[in-house]
């Protein structure tokens, strides 16, 4: 997957094609988005990535995404 195509303040949406998150930017091998309505980013790994157009795509169901995310690098949610 070529992650170079990620840019800030894409959409990111699920498997479903639900949009969860805004992309804030890459941190190493994550994507950090923007902050959700509590004011807190979440981070998910690029290994979900399974495809970039205008909107960055992920291989989960929306649910399943905000189950797994995690709000730092490095921790769990």
């Amino acid at each position: 997957m070529d992650t170079s195509k990620i840019k800030e303040h894409m959409p990111v949406v699920c498997s479903q094609n639900g949009q969860f998150g805004t992309v804030d930017r890459l941190e190493g091998d994550q994507i950090k988005l923007t902050k959700d309505a509590q004011g807190q980013h979440h981070y998910i790994p690029q290994s979900w990535v399974t495809n970039v157009d205008d909107k960055v795509h992920v291989d989960r169901p929306g649910d399943q995404v905000m189950r797994e995310w995690k709000t730092s690098v490095g921790a769990s949610r």
